[in-house]
């Protein structure tokens, strides 16, 4: 991946987007509840994003999901609410804020960019 100063495109891309979903009400209205936080802290980023990893590849993924609009729950776990806050926890979501189209399976490059921005997502929260 070719660098934008000191950061991937994909790394320059995904700050760009968490920039503007920060603007938007709705988006920016999630945060981690306490079980969720505690739950990241003591299993920390590394496997929660594992965890992470396995979502997006049987809820999210595949070219029609099953339940699509309807298959990231609200609360539960740390990945859940940081889907819903970056906009990737539908097809829907991921074709209107980040431009990936409903329809075909994910690509190993976009699902690694979705993974990015969770993963900010949720970095941003251990620090707060």
């Amino acid at each position: 991946m070719a660098k934008d100063g000191g950061r991937t495109r994909e790394e320059a891309r995904a700050d760009d987007a968490l920039r503007r979903l920060g603007r938007s009400k709705f988006r920016s209205g999630f945060g981690l509840g306490a079980g969720e936080r505690d739950y990241l802290a003591r299993k920390g980023l590394g496997t929660v994003l594992s965890h992470g990893r396995d979502f997006v590849d049987r809820r999210l993924a595949p070219a029609r999901p099953p339940g699509d609009g309807r298959q990231t729950p609200w609360k539960g776990h740390p990945v859940f609410v940081a889907q819903h806050a970056t906009a990737t926890c539908c097809r829907r979501c991921l074709s209107k804020w980040h431009g990936i189209p409903k329809g075909r399976r994910l690509t190993e490059r976009e699902t690694g960019y979705v993974l990015l921005l969770i993963g900010k997502w949720l970095s941003r929260r251990l620090v707060d």
